[in-house]
């Protein structure tokens, strides 16, 4: 099997997460003014995405353990390309939210067993590798959607967005159907029970610990994305144009982020990156927090905080998933739900009173504070012991 290709059809599948919100994050106070609704819930449309994102790992990825990783992943993406077009014709914000679940629950297939595929494909460092291609052509989505989002301002409002979202859907769909080749064969798929399986994941501490920073790195992550359309336009008196840059400059950051973990991976480890990573994450952050008055200047340290968490992600994936390859799927389902839950309660709670860079910035500069403290205090003791990467 060409690894290469397969990335490169994985990458797009796990693009479901960005596209859902990047693609129309420049018309967010747009929506909210259309919809006669606050900022507060016209970012909650994108934490239904992303809730829908999260639960949905839940159940696609251990049904992907037992009946293989193509039928739950095809029946994803075509009720995404569906649901795309219900969003675009509803009348009012609280169906909105709704279909925007479940738009999160359907799309959530091609994100966990992205994961998963990867996982039954490599282990290791060549998993880290893999999963650096991976984030590479997955990146291509949050590079490019605001880009597109913030030229499609100009010429159509947000239920055009999800229209292109629904045809977006579509030819995912053709790609899901014709270009994956099936990676979890019938003898080597799982017989016991689903809860059999996550009693495990659950019992193992280190993967426990893994979970928790997951969590922590979604939830700054989230805020990001949740905040910075507000943050940019708002604060900062940028047009949609000019943040569609911004918001691509940063996704090209954790491109270049990634590939230079995946060049240094080999000599380093994934158990050093993923502590060196996580740490310079968390100053980074902090570092933002202190430039959160100046302006424009405090975009510098974002960008970095972008770079180096780049290439965390992958090295915390492989060293979660090293020992449970037989049941890859429910791993990957808890990993990914530990990323997507968290942040979507938080970021619009921090918005309450409105979005500021302040808000913002702390946030993030908090959550990764306590992930470079769970790293060292839990994971880093963890990993002196010895662990199959």
């Amino acid at each position: 099997m060409n690894l290469r290709r397969v990335a490169v059809v994985l990458g797009l599948l796990e693009t479901f997460g960005p596209i859902s919100m990047d693609l129309y994050l420049p018309l967010l106070p747009r929506l909210a003014a259309d919809l006669g609704t606050s900022e507060s819930l016209a970012q909650a449309t994108m934490s239904a995405c992303m809730l829908g994102l999260a639960l949905g790992q839940l159940v696609v990825g251990p049904l992907s353990d037992r009946l293989g990783r193509r039928r739950p992943l095809v029946v994803g993406v075509g009720g995404f390309t569906l649901l795309s077009l219900v969003c675009a014709v509803t009348p009012s914000i609280e169906l909105l939210l709704a279909a925007r679940f479940l738009q999160g629950l359907c799309g959530s297939a091609g994100i966990v067993i992205a994961l998963a595929v990867a996982r039954d494909l490599t282990e290791g460092v060549e998993l880290v590798r893999l999963l650096a291609m991976l984030t590479t052509v997955g990146a291509l989505a949050p590079i490019v959607a605001p880009v597109v989002g913030g030229q499609l301002a100009a010429v159509m409002g947000w239920r055009g967005i999800f229209l292109v979202l629904a045809g977006i859907g579509a030819l995912l769909f053709v790609l899901a159907l014709t270009a994956l080749p099936e990676s979890l064969p019938p003898p080597a798929r799982r017989v016991t029970g689903m809860f059999q399986d996550v009693g495990v994941l659950l019992r193992d501490r280190l993967f426990l610990c893994f979970l928790a920073v997951g969590a922590c790195g979604g939830t700054a992550f989230f805020t990001y994305l949740a905040s910075i359309s507000f943050v940019v336009q708002g604060s900062f008196a940028l047009s949609p144009q000019w943040f569609s840059v911004c918001f691509a400059a940063n996704a090209v950051m954790s491109v270049v982020g990634a590939q230079i973990n995946r060049a240094v991976v080999r000599r380093a480890g994934p158990a050093r990156m993923y502590v060196i990573t996580t740490t310079c994450t968390a100053v980074a952050a902090l570092a933002m927090l202190g430039t959160a008055g100046l302006g424009l200047v405090m975009l510098v340290p974002l960008a970095l905080v972008m770079l180096i968490s780049g290439g965390s992600t992958s090295n915390g994936s492989a060293l979660a998933l090293a020992a449970h390859g037989t049941r890859a799927g429910t791993a990957a389902a808890l990993l990914g739900t530990s990323a997507f839950a968290v942040g979507p309660v938080v970021a619009p709670l921090v918005s309450l009173n409105g979005t500021s860079p302040w808000s913002m910035a702390l946030t993030m500069a908090a959550a990764h504070a306590c992930a470079a403290a769970l790293v060292w205090l839990a994971v880093r003791p963890r990993l002196r012991a010895p662990v199959r990467v």
